[in-house]
């Protein structure tokens, strides 16, 4: 029966529910639960039997969709349960402790260990899910030796995971929205751009990844501690790296017997890292050889399956840590506790994530991300287009949870839109779609990459959206900024120059603010 509710206000209050309960009750799996059953109640219209039968579907199809297996979420969660294990079997023969010990004799302070976690999504930018996961492994041992807040850390992950990898043409972002302008580019018959030049052109008008970016450059710099980070920091410093009155957050702990060494955990990472990277390029190449296609880096990279090669990738991994675990003659008593701790780190992040799956797939049936483009389409000033796409892609990211599902329904719209009023806005209206979605998808806690960032890091999750939260809302204000002046100027360095004179503004603001703190 077809809801009334779809496509209306309505359709905004699941996800505006679960979003005031996270932030306010702290509460994720709570909070997400009543947005599910809020979201069922009004597709069945109010029908008790018809919810429950929703319900029971909507969590059957989390794992069987369309009469097979749903090989995504089985892929993602298998990852994540492999990832917990070689984390504890590393821990178990000392590898993470040789690590620290390592860093320790190497990093001498907290700047060189902040510079350490950023520059690591040079290394691991192939895939947002990856870097959050991989560098959080690698890193929290060293962040935690020189008292850097799991919320810091977080923030680090979270803020260099997602800005790269919409920016980088070769990554599992940069295909898939190379592959959507592609398209989009063919429809409107536009023959002056390829596909990769117009990302490449869009990427320097994605004012959002490019500022975040420089603050976290200022944020490893040391001193920009904003809003509830400065109490997390300063707890940090008195050796509390997390909040320890909600307990412990998600996360494997370390079971260290004794110090191993540093090659059981470099060959580890290195092997995990390669195979998911040939996975993807085989796995790409695979797809490329059914449609017929010849091989480039680029098609692969677009038609990848991404769960797919992080599952091989982490049986890769897992099976250099099997053989460290059997050089040291690991007891079966111990197997069984190191591989059940592993597992255990995982479950809440897989239960937060699951609850998060299944309200974005209610919330795709109420249609909120259609409701809220059709909103767009009222007559406003032709300059605030960019800047009312930015915010309007923030709110779907913000209130579905999913940057990709935004770029995949904001993006034809934005270029429909521009193309009947002024096709010179055609690429800077995408762009800030392009900002607008990592924006919104910065700010939500029910994102799967935030949940994934908190993951990484070991930080409670509620902890890190609150501690970020300051930073992506002061990066929106100076996108704004930029994209009114793109929109009115239609100039890429008028444009850039405006956003950079906003964020020099943002930080004189900051600085006041923490001047007037201390």
């Amino acid at each position: 029966m077809e809801s009334s509710f779809i496509q209306s206000y309505w359709s905004l209050l699941p996800p505006l529910l679960a979003i005031v309960l996270a932030v306010f009750t702290r509460r994720v799996l709570l909070a997400l639960g009543l947005g599910i059953i809020l979201a069922a109640l009004l597709l069945q219209q109010f029908s008790a039997i018809g919810t429950v039968q929703l319900l029971l579907s909507s969590a059957w199809a989390l794992f069987w969709s369309a009469n097979a297996v749903n090989e995504w979420n089985v892929n993602i969660l298998t990852f994540l349960l492999l990832l917990g294990c070689i984390i504890s079997m590393l821990s178990r023969i000392g590898a993470t402790l040789a690590f620290a010990e390592w860093a320790h004799g190497h990093i001498k302070n907290r700047r060189q260990a902040k510079v350490m976690t950023g520059l690591l999504v040079f290394i691991f930018f192939i895939d947002d899910y990856f870097h959050s996961l991989s560098v959080g492994t690698i890193c929290r041992p060293v962040t935690d030796r020189f008292k850097i807040s799991r919320a810091k850390l977080a923030y680090l992950l979270d803020s260099t995971a997602a800005p790269v990898c919409v920016l980088m043409p070769v990554s599992s972002w940069g295909a898939y929205i190379i592959a959507l302008v592609g398209g989009i580019l063919v429809s409107h018959g536009i023959t002056g751009h390829s596909a990769l030049g117009a990302f490449l052109v869009m990427g320097s008008m994605n004012y959002y990844a490019i500022f975040t970016l420089i603050m976290v450059l200022l944020v490893i710099r040391g001193g920009w501690d904003l809003g509830a980070m400065a109490r997390h920091e300063q707890a940090a410093l008195k050796g509390s790296l997390f909040d320890n009155s909600k307990g412990t957050p998600p996360g494997v702990e370390d079971n260290s017997e004794q110090v191993g060494r540093v090659l059981d955990l470099l060959l580890a990472i290195a092997t995990l890292t390669l195979v998911t990277v040939v996975g993807l390029l085989l796995t790409g190449a695979h797809a490329l050889k059914q449609e017929g296609l010849e091989f480039s880096l680029l098609g692969a990279l677009e038609h990848t399956n991404v769960g797919r090669s992080l599952v091989f990738g982490g049986i890769a991994g897992a099976l250099v840590c099997v053989f460290g675990m059997v050089q040291q003659s690991v007891s079966l008593a111990q197997w069984r506790q190191t591989l059940a701790m592993g597992v255990k780190g995982m479950l809440p992040a897989i239960y937060i994530l699951l609850l998060a799956w299944m309200i974005a797939g209610l919330i795709s049936q109420l249609e909120t991300g259609q409701y809220l483009a059709s909103l767009v389409q009222q007559s406003l000033p032709l300059f605030l287009l960019p800047a009312v796409l930015f915010l309007l892609a923030g709110m779907m990211a913000f209130a579905t949870g999913t940057s990709w599902g935004t770029f995949g329904i904001m993006l034809p719209i934005a270029a429909d839109m521009t193309m009947a009023i002024d096709a010179q806005l055609l690429l800077p209206a995408m762009s800030a779609v392009m900002a607008g979605a990592v924006f919104g998808d910065h700010c939500s806690p029910i994102s799967d990459t935030t949940i994934l960032s908190s993951t990484g890091a070991a930080c409670h999750h509620m902890d890190h959206v609150v501690t970020q939260l300051p930073y992506a809302l002061s990066i929106a204000v100076v996108s704004l900024v930029g994209y009114v002046a793109l929109g009115y100027s239609a100039s890429v360095l008028l444009g850039f120059l405006a956003a950079t004179l906003a964020f020099i503004l943002v930080l004189v603001f900051w600085s006041w603010q923490q001047r007037g703190v201390s």
